[in-house]
């Protein structure tokens, strides 16, 4: 059974530094796109950065310049670098990663989801 194993959040002072994990378990495949998503309290979940298989990188507008998302096949894990932290960045990051299916195609995870705050 495929499963996104979150780590890494936790409560952090404005303009300070997380990192969170994402590793994938249960398959022997390899991922396709990963990517973090965040939904802040009330609000809609939305991208925050998503990288491909040949590590081609998006942002959204919030976060450019601040975040870092980054990936390790060997280890079939994804990574969010998250600098300069901010109290809107206040929110459940969830983790997704397109696994590779054999005969398939790809199929889509999500993880649990892991909570940031930004708070003094």
């Amino acid at each position: 059974q495929v499963q996104l194993v979150e780590s890494g959040g936790g409560l952090v002072q404005p303009g300070g530094s997380l990192r969170l994990s994402c590793a994938v378990s249960g398959t022997a495949s390899s991922s396709d796109t990963m990517a973090w998503y965040r939904q802040p309290p009330g609000k809609q979940r939305e991208l925050v950065a998503s990288i491909t298989s040949d590590r081609s990188t998006n942002y959204g507008e919030s976060v450019k310049g601040r975040f870092t998302i980054s990936r390790d096949n060997a280890k079939n894990t994804v990574y969010l670098q998250m600098d300069s932290l901010k109290p809107d960045d206040t929110a459940v990051y969830y983790c997704k990663a397109g696994v590779v299916v054999p005969f398939y195609g790809i199929r889509v995870y999500w993880g649990q989801g892991t909570q940031v705050t930004v708070s003094s």
